[in-house]
């Protein structure tokens, strides 16, 4: 079977915020899949901050997407065609899909999701690779202990949610830190955060003393920059900090703003770690066991930004970076 493809290719390196002209929207046929391999529909894709440094050229815990290739980018589909075993026409799938209608992949890349657990976009958030981050982020860099102060920027974000319902779960106070009111409501009154700071309005230092008057024992970091500058003022002692990502940096076209107050960490003898999530892959089906338990106790909820339209890719994109997004961002590509 043959299908049209359309497809976003990545035509230049973006310079500051991405553009549709960093990209060239091309059509071609399916490639029919050989052995081994199998023929995917796309259905979901997931927009990911992570998504802008691999348009960047040079060295990175993964290789960038090189100029012509298809933009990288997880996603959930249906299989068309198999040439494996393990996989049936009709099946519903996950995997590196790119950003096209349909994906030509080994067997070996993709893994059978059941819709019957889960609504199929939940897949690319809690259940997928930010819901992974969050998860062996807080737990295995973090590891917060009952009654301990967890703060998280980035809290309504697709990570966010996730590390401040499992810090609850883990028995920790839990702040958020978010841009604007309905997003900080929605954390306090939906997700059982303790507190939320609207870093749009309120002052974030003055807050963080007024919600963590012990300092903050676990800091998961999405955003860097002043927000990171900020909690390191309010460390407790031995705390620590996950270096998850740095959304407030990324567009930056005059380099990355590092912390000044980075003496915090020896005064409180703190530590601050990096995690890439993809150091975890042998233990994703271990972690995706015991939050489909939290989702199915009630403990664990979700929530997507689903936004419908393959050539709405690079304008959808950048959503992530302005805060306009509300949970995980999701592209529909295409019904089920």
């Amino acid at each position: 079977m043959t299908f049209s493809n359309h497809q976003f290719r990545l035509a230049a390196r973006p310079v500051g915020a991405v553009k549709r002209s960093d990209f060239n929207y091309v059509e071609e046929p399916t490639r029919a899949p050989g052995d081994n391999e199998v023929l995917v529909k796309t259905l979901y894709l997931s927009l990911d901050p992570a998504m802008r440094g691999w348009m960047n050229e040079g060295k990175s815990y993964i290789a960038p997407v090189q100029l012509g290739e298809v933009m990288r980018a997880g996603g959930v589909g249906k299989v068309i065609e198999s040439r494996h075993p393990k996989f049936s026409p009709g099946e519903f799938v996950s995997g590196s899909l790119g950003v096209q209608e349909y994906a030509t992949l080994e067997a070996k890349l993709l893994t059978k999701i059941d819709p019957a657990l889960a609504p199929l976009p939940a897949y690319l958030g809690a259940f997928g690779m930010p819901g992974m981050t969050a998860y062996f982020g807080l737990l295995d860099i973090g590891k917060p202990q009952p009654g301990e102060t967890v703060v998280v920027s980035g809290a309504a974000g697709a990570v966010g949610t996730v590390v401040g319902q499992i810090a609850r779960i883990k028995g920790c106070r839990v702040v958020g830190i978010a841009g604007g009111q309905q997003k900080c409501e929605y954390l306090t009154q939906q997700l059982g955060f303790d507190a939320a700071i609207d870093y749009k309005a309120e002052d974030v230092k003055k807050a963080l003393r007024q919600h963590c008057p012990k300092g903050v024992d676990v800091y998961f970091d999405n955003v860097g920059g002043d927000i990171l500058d900020i909690v390191l003022t309010q460390l407790a002692r031995k705390a620590r900090i996950v270096i998850c990502g740095a959304i407030s940096q990324y567009n930056s076209t005059t380099g990355v703003k590092g912390p000044s107050n980075y003496l915090s960490l020896l005064v409180n003898r703190a530590s601050m770690t990096g995690m890439v999530v993809f150091d975890y892959a042998d233990r994703y089906a271990e972690a995706g066991r015991e939050m489909a338990g939290w989702y199915k106790a009630g403990q664990l909820k979700t929530r997507e930004d689903v936004v419908s339209g393959l050539d709405t890719f690079p304008e959808t994109l950048l959503k992530l970076f302005s805060g306009e997004n509300f949970g995980k961002l999701v592209l529909k590509v295409a019904d089920a």
